[in-house]
């Protein structure tokens, strides 16, 4: 490349310094004329003879300096491109195609391409763009897998005649031209570094036995000491293999700390141990069921314990036999494919009959609500919680904003003529206009916010109470002061009916609220088929003892022609899916088709061959689907993929921005997910 060059800036000035003196002393000698001619003259031959001095020393000594100095910017030169030659960083130059200009030794070792190399950098690393070099808005950082090391690759624009012109001692006249830097930085070891640092951090896990006490009294005393060492060896063996620590802290609670890195091979394995407790058997006549709680991700230890805490109430709240992660904000299931255990004891329900009592009784009043499009457990559970207020002269209203076919029958049975209230029962505009901070607001039959009739009241209520029998998902209510959740219960009726029994002593019930308490079971159980344990039948007892009447009870939950008719359409029009599911679509133009489709999905389990059913129902730009089995699937974990939940056998989810064709090809595609992983035996 041609270039000229010539002396400029500082320097310059420095070398002309002399000859500016000339001018400066022509002006003094006019001024010494006139003073004194004979001082002027030799003044005059002095200023002569300097700048002839002067001038010739800068004739002849200038082109020298100039080659001096130029020599020395070609040693300097020469001095940072060997040092650049031997820099211990991976380092090329490239034009503005990409095409390689220079390399240093570095680069030619790791790469084994010489500095004759003509290629672009393209050739050698395909996972560099020409478009993302030549984006000179920013310089451009990846990451670079060579051979069996990780590099950091890093690319800058360099401009040329840019580059602090103010202070340049030889202008040098080129036109403008962009090169590209390209850096490689060895990050092997400290990719290595981190992962270790993660894999080395300790997990930590709770292991509880949901049914410790059940079991054990399932078999005789002599093997009760048995069937714990068996258990207690189960866990150890199978903690072991991950170098676990583990310690017994009670006599069905574990405490377990492992290293992160063998999370992965846990999953992997799905937690066999589950299904490993419950093949013990020394003559108990009840499978050991266990739950697993898992905190990761947390900031420090203490974290991850909390973390724990919250997986292992989660797994219990969803009835346990499953083992929960939860890795910061996301939470992660596996197991839960057995029926929740009933629990013998009624301490519970006990303990909760009085906390409630204490709590309505330092409130002014409450207001109860169920789930969006209510349903007859809902609204029998709010009656129920209506009767207890009823009996500490605490005001009580229940949110409705949408009354069914299948519901009206029952609310017509609490009319002012028959001695109710006018205002019983409220929308949620009228409940967001009482509510006060002295209100308590009381949900039943759903633990998830956004299901509520009124999420609002959530918001501005400081005092929250839940009763509910589903399961609980990774969405709840948040900071109740008392929550009742047991997914082994049949029904939140069932519940509320259990806590009346100790709520106070003789408190009477009207007979049209224990036949809306005593429907809300037998809709929950579909006839007391699905669901129903001891306990079950023993708060249907109760509610017989306070005046519930099966025949009334079942000429209220009657359905009009209509409804019957679209219910043997939906059964007409099931399309059977890989032999064992039944899916069909529920039309959406009647009063209330939810109610319709979940009937309908009863009614198709009674086919000879169907493990599970599907009712879709579009119904307020939404699409609910309706799920039930007998016992061979497990409709719940299928609903939480597609974001609702439930119970083993009854289950349901809502879908949004979807047609029902998306909404069912979603629901095909889960189930053959599902299938393909495992989850789901047919």
């Amino acid at each position: 490349m041609k270039q000229n060059s010539k002396i400029k800036g500082r320097l310059r000035n420095y070398l002309y310094l002399p000859l500016y003196f000339t001018l400066f002393l022509l002006p003094i000698n006019i001024l010494v004329y006139f003073q004194d001619r004979r001082a002027g003259a030799i003044l005059t031959g002095f200023v002569i003879i300097y700048f002839t001095y002067v001038f010739i020393s800068h004739i002849r000594n200038g082109p020298v300096l100039e080659k001096e100095m130029m020599h020395y910017v070609t040693q300097y030169a020469t001095v940072q491109n060997q040092l650049l030659d031997d820099f211990k960083v991976p380092y090329a130059l490239l034009d503005q195609d990409g095409k390689i200009l220079w390399v240093n030794k570095q680069f030619e070792k790791i790469t084994g391409k010489e500095k004759g190399y003509q290629k672009t950098i393209f050739s050698i690393f395909p996972m560099i763009s020409k478009e993302s070099i030549q984006n000179k808005q920013e310089d451009l950082s990846f990451l670079i897998r060579w051979e069996d090391k990780m590099f950091r690759g890093e690319i800058n624009h360099i401009t040329l005649n840019s580059q602090n012109p103010e202070n340049d001692i030889v202008d040098i006249k080129e036109n403008e031209q962009n090169l590209i830097s390209f850096y490689l930085f060895d990050e092997t070891k400290l990719n290595q570094y981190i992962k270790a640092y993660h894999e080395e951090k300790l997990v930590a896990a709770l292991v509880y036995i949901d049914n410790y006490e059940e079991a054990l009294d399932s078999i005789e005393d002599v093997k009760r000491s048995l069937l714990s060492a068996l258990i207690d060896r189960k866990v150890n063996e199978y903690f072991s293999k991950v170098d676990a620590l583990v310690r017994k802290t009670e006599k069905d609670k574990y405490f377990v700390v492992f290293k992160y890195k063998y999370l992965n091979k846990l999953e992997k394995d799905k937690f066999s141990l589950l299904e490993d407790v419950k093949n013990v058997r020394v003559g108990n006549e009840m499978s050991v069921t266990l739950s697993i709680g898992i905190g990761i991700h947390g900031d420090n230890y203490n974290k991850n314990y909390e973390y724990a805490r919250m997986s292992i109430d989660l797994a219990l709240g969803r009835g346990g036999d499953q083992a929960v992660v939860r890795k910061d904000e996301e939470v992660f299931y596996y197991g839960g494919k057995s029926k929740t255990v009933e629990k013998n004891t009624r301490v519970k329900a006990r303990i909760k009959a009085h906390a409630l009592r204490e709590t309505l009784q330092s409130r002014e009043n409450v207001i109860i609500m169920g789930h969006n499009i209510s349903d007859v457990d809902s609204f029998g559970a709010a009656i129920g919680i209506y009767c207890a207020a009823k009996v500490l002269n605490k005001k009580a209203q229940i949110v409705l904003n949408e009354v069914t076919s299948s519901l009206r029958p029952l609310k017509e049975c609490f009319s002012p003529e028959k001695g109710y209230p006018e205002d019983l029962f409220i929308n949620s505009e009228r409940a967001m206009e009482i509510i006060t901070r002295n209100t308590l607001v009381m949900v039943v039959d759903t633990n998830r916010p956004n299901y509520t009739e009124c999420p609002q009241l959530l918001e501005r209520g400081n005092a929250i109470v839940v009763f509910d029998h589903h399961r609980q998902s990774n969405e709840v209510i948040q900071n109740p002061i008392l929550s009742y959740i047991e997914p082994y219960a049949s029904s939140t009726c069932e519940m509320i009916a259990e806590v009346l029994q100790y709520f106070q002593e003789k408190i009477k019930l009207e007979a049209s609220e224990a036949d809306c308490i005593y429907a809300g079971i037998l809709i929950d159980t579909n006839n007391f088929m699905t669901k129903t344990g001891v306990r079950t039948f023993e708060a249907a007892a109760y509610l017989r003892r306070c005046g519930a009447e099966v025949t009334r009870v079942r000429k209220l939950l009657r359905n009009d022609m209509n409804s019957y008719k679209a219910r043997a359409e939906v059964v007409r029009h099931a399309e059977v899916y890989k032999g064992a599911f039944a899916i069909s679509v529920c039309p959406g133009k009647m009063e209330s088709p939810t109610i319709v489709g979940a009937q309908a999905a009863d009614e198709l389990l009674n086919i000879i061959g169907i493990k599970a059913s599907f009712v879709l129902t579009e119904y307020q730009g939404k699409i609910y689907i309706s799920s039930r089995s007998i016992d061979e699937i497990n409709v719940q974990l299928i609903m939480e993929r597609l974001g609702g939940g439930g119970h083993l056998n009854v289950a349901g989810a809502q879908m949004t921005n979807c047609t029902l064709g998306e909404a069912k090809r979603s629901l095909q595609n889960t189930i053959e997910e599902m299938i393909e992983e495992g989850e789901i035996e047919i």
